[in-house]
């Protein structure tokens, strides 16, 4: 085994990787940008070296500094855990060049299962069933858009060079085709460097299955079964479990042995896995999609079912030990589902999201696990995956993990940063999912049912009652300095908050005290400019709840009391307001001024503007001030976390202020553009 190893990577795999590295007696290195310079896995590892700038390009995607890193630290082997580097051909080669075991399959594999076009020429030969598509590499766009007519509607574009749905483009249109292939091409290069792109057809309702495979050097190939990956949104896996409820053991053994022969036909060493796509109507009729040549996200439901580190086997099998067993001895028990974590608003329409961690916790025992790289202070922001952890639930069936792995979401707390976790516990209740009755399309279809529509009252209550809430008190407080509404001898005044949680409408909540430290809510809408002129004056149609009262506030918690029911949040303080967290929803309620909102935004306000839906980069600019416009017009394009996001005019006009340009870094709710109406232009 050995000595000493470098992870050339970030986040939850880089910890995940320090961990088994830690099991083993095996010194480990880390490397870091500037942008995780406080990162935990930086604090975790024994050696930690910088590499760079925040940028991806100048820090863990360059070879000469990684190579540098490990040359410093002494260290043997380096093992690439995914995205960034982990399947670049080069950097195996330029590992091996270095002196420096590459813990992964050789370059050549590496090199041939990366090229998606070549890799399904290869397995084909080896008998393996693929998806009909185009054929031959380096296409122009009209060839793309030739070979997608043929094949007929609806088709996949693809990027030839990687994986992970970067770039994937679902065109049911003809007529799109153009501004998808744009799109595609652009995504593609900027995830992988390389344009090149493939179509396929599109099979509706499919379901996305995929066998893991371990190799070792000495020929020996074995299957450790099936990964069911159908619940995806934008082509990004966000659930995965293993075995599937769609495989027989029959389907199962061929699937794998399927695998296992397209493994061998590019001379595979080490951890891999294979994708398949399956109709779930025949799920003997499986065609082979591509093949991630590293350790997949979704590893440790196979982990689970196993009872093997796949991390461990992935060293040992690079320092030329043989595999322990054969296909016989690999036995699957129990049932496991991984949930990814990322950083995004599914209020906002799932837009990136950032902040800093503020509050935090993440359960961990009685069959639950959580990777995560998370930890309280750090920031999250745009520049690498919005991926922040896994919550993963293991159990004897299905109906027990998926009971534990809900749970546990509803036990994550992650504040200061908006994730999907409220939304992924809501996904694994769906009946279809309970059933088992999945497809890559489902999340899609069902996706705005499990969004909440609005924020629940007591979550705007709790925010009016800490507000209002005295300091805690060492001793007696003086009555007057309280604001509670209380006057002697006369009626209790109604205290107004105004707040607004971003994805929202504003909202005004009032407060009159009552008896035995109760108060009564009223709620009603909170807009800029109808209350511009008197703030405090009536609420527009005011809706009552309550009483309401402050159980407790401490640091991390609040509980309050809501017309005789009893709310628990979690509790982290900003700058403007305060954060809240349940059942792995979070809120960010900030303090809202109608006045200043209306008036400070004067003639920069209202349908007219265009603003930056999450922080990231601008990296298309397509208008210019004075330029004409149409309703649903491309006029910018935002990219953040390594997803566009198209900015479009809201209606007929002119272009009266562009404040930014390609290549610019934008914060949230950054001002990008004006489009004045046709007939104000």
């Amino acid at each position: 085994m050995f000595s000493t190893v470098l992870v050339a990577n970030r986040g939850e795999i880089a910890v995940r990787v320090i961990r088994t590295l830690r099991e083993l007696g095996v010194r480990s290195v880390a490397v870091f940008s500037d942008a995780d310079a406080d990162a935990r896995h930086v604090r975790e590892a024994d050696t930690a070296v910088r590499i760079g700038p925040a940028p991806a390009a100048e820090s863990y995607l360059s070879v000469e500094r990684l190579l540098d890193a490990a040359r410093r630290t002494g260290a043997e082997a380096v093992h690439p855990g995914y995205g960034f580097l982990a399947e670049n051909a080069g950097f195996a080669r330029a590992c091996a060049e270095a002196g420096l075991v590459f813990i992964g399959p050789p370059a050549e594999a590496i090199s041939l299962m990366g090229d998606k076009i070549r890799a399904k020429e290869t397995v084909a030969a080896a008998g393996v069933p693929v998806v009909p598509g185009s054929s031959g590499s380096g296409l122009t766009d009209a060839q793309l858009a030739s070979a997608a007519r043929e094949i007929g509607m609806p088709v996949l574009l693809k990027p030839s060079a990687g994986g992970g749905g970067k770039g994937m483009r679902l065109v049911r249109d003809e007529s799109l085709l153009a501004d998808e292939i744009a799109a595609a091409r652009r995504e593609a290069r900027a995830s992988f460097g390389d344009d090149t792109l493939l179509v396929e057809r599109w099979i509706d309702r499919p379901r996305h299955i995929e066998i893991q495979v371990l190799a070792d050097g000495h020929g020996d190939v074995v299957h450790l079964g099936e990964r069911e990956c159908s619940l995806q949104r934008r082509h990004q896996k966000i659930i995965e479990e293993a075995p599937s409820v769609l495989l027989d053991e029959e389907t199962r053994a061929a699937m794998g042995e399927a695998a296992v022969q397209a493994a061998r036909s590019c001379g595979y060493v080490g951890a891999g896995t294979v994708e398949f796509i399956v109709p779930g109507n025949n799920p003997s009729s499986y065609y082979f999609m591509e093949m991630n040549t590293r350790l997949q996200v979704e590893h440790p439901v196979t982990e689970l079912i196993t009872g093997l580190d796949l991390v461990e086997w992935q060293l040992r099998v690079a320092s030329g030990v043989r595999l322990p067993c054969s296909q016989a001895d690999i036995t699957l028990t129990g049932h496991a589902i991984e949930a990814r974590v990322c950083a995004e608003d599914p209020a906002r329409g799932f837009l990136p999201s950032g902040g800093t961690v503020l509050a935090l916790h993440e359960p961990q025992g009685g069959g639950v696990r959580t990777d995560s790289g998370l930890s309280e202070g750090v920031p999250v922001g745009s520049t690498y995956d919005p991926m922040l952890s896994k919550v993963i639930a293991y159990g004897p069936d299905r109906p027990t993990a998926l009971a534990r792995l809900r749970a546990a979401l509803a036990d994550t707390v992650v504040l200061g940063v908006p994730t999907n976790a409220g939304f992924l516990r809501r996904l694994l209740a769906h009946p279809a999912v309970a059933a088992g009755e999945l497809d890559t399309g489902l999340v899609e279809r069902e996706a705005d049912g499990l969004v909440p529509e609005g924020v629940p009252e007591e979550v705007y209550a709790a925010a009016a009652l800490l507000r209002q809430a005295p300091a805690a008190p060492a001793g007696w407080v003086d009555p007057f300095s309280v604001p509670s509404g209380w006057r002697l001898g006369g009626t209790p005044a109604e205290t107004f908050h105004h707040f607004r949680v971003p994805g929202h409408d504003p909202v005004r909540v009032g407060l009159r005290a009552g008896a035995e430290g109760t108060a009564a809510l009223t709620f009603g809408h909170a807009g800029d400019r109808e209350e511009a002129a008197d703030a405090c004056g009536p609420m527009p149609s005011p809706r009552g709840a309550g009483p309401a009262r402050l159980v407790e506030a401490s640091g991390r918690r609040v509980v309050v009391e809501v017309d005789g029911l009893t709310h628990t949040f979690g509790l982290a303080a900003s700058p403007h307001g305060v954060w809240l967290g349940r059942d792995g929803d979070t809120w960010h309620v900030q303090d809202h001024d109608p006045v200043e909102a209306s008036l400070g935004g004067a003639g920069r306000s209202g349908v007219d503007t265009l603003a930056a839906p999450m922080p990231g980069t601008v990296t298309v600019v397509k208008v210019a001030v004075g330029d004409e416009v149409a309703a649903g017009q491309s006029l910018l394009v935002v990219e953040a976390m390594k997803m566009e996001h198209v900015i479009s005019a809201p209606h007929s006009g002119t272009v009266t202020e562009l404040d930014v340009t390609a290549g610019a870094t934008v914060a949230m709710d950054q001002i990008l553009a004006v489009v004045a109406p046709k007939e104000e232009a």
